[in-house]
């Protein structure tokens, strides 16, 4: 899958396992779409692992797609299928993020 910031906002595209474009949903997405639930959020920077995404706002650290081994940083491991504020994070200063 793929991830592109642009002035309007994050899209994504590919294939949609596990929620890892952040649809709410798994389908796969043949075009660029808006990732609506980042909107109004200010990206920072964005990468893709292999089933995951991540996202670092203004407001902080958000991921989404297969959770298994924790990689999502939620204390579970549990799929996400839209952009989840890590919250582990909050009141932190995040400088960089990377997805493996």
């Amino acid at each position: 899958h793929s991830l592109a910031l642009t002035t309007e906002g994050l899209y994504t595209w590919g294939g949609g396992f596990h929620g890892r474009l952040g649809h709410s949903d798994h389908e796969h997405q043949l075009l660029p779409k808006k990732v609506e639930a980042l909107e109004g959020k200010e990206i920072i920077m964005m990468c893709a692992g292999r089933n995951h995404s991540i996202a670092l706002t203004k407001e902080g650290v958000f991921s989404w797609g297969m959770g298994s081994q924790g990689r999502l940083g939620h204390g579970d491991t549990k799929d996400r299928h839209r952009p989840t504020l890590v919250a582990s994070f909050q009141g932190m200063l995040v400088l960089a993020i990377c997805a493996g």
